[in-house]
């Protein structure tokens, strides 16, 4: 019998794939997630950083992120960022590894992080209020990223 495209590797022992999904989840956390955490009462715990541009900033970022830009971490993340408090990264989205390269950056530098799966561009898309140079908006939530009229996606 031949074997499916799917199937051709076998799967991981369910041991391995818990050990694989479990650290998956200590290094990203999703767009949902953030927003939700920020929108809570008091201190989320944690700081959004944005590695992109100026431009890319200027356009549009998360409500009371730090901007940070990749290339200037090693310089700056020392002034802006508390050690004991874990940070967040993001880019513009999942074509985009600026966010990785940003957390590779901080952790080299001894700081705890995670990557905001999605970047800006699923935080736009999920209809979460965000900042450009002009002052706040908002989007309709696109039905393919998150349900219509649900508090959440239920994951």
């Amino acid at each position: 019998m031949a074997v499916n495209p799917v199937l051709r590797v076998a799967p991981a022992s369910p041991a391995e794939a818990a050990a694989y999904f479990g650290a998956s989840l200590a290094f990203h956390a999703d767009v949902s997630d953030v927003a939700a955490a920020l929108a809570g009462d008091g201190d989320p715990g944690f700081v959004v950083l944005d590695s992109r541009s100026t431009e890319s900033w200027d356009q549009g970022h998360v409500p009371g992120a730090i901007h940070l830009p990749t290339a200037l971490i090693p310089d700056q993340a020392e002034q802006l960022l508390d050690r004991a408090v874990p940070v967040v990264t993001y880019c513009w989205g999942p074509g985009c590894n600026g966010a990785t390269r940003a957390a590779l950056a901080l952790a080299e530098l001894g700081f705890q992080v995670k990557e905001m799966l999605g970047g800006f561009e699923y935080w736009a898309r999920e209809g979460f209020e965000f900042e450009t140079w002009e002052g706040r908006e908002r989007r309709d939530a696109d039905p393919l990223t998150a349900p219509v009229g649900a508090e959440d996606c239920g994951c």
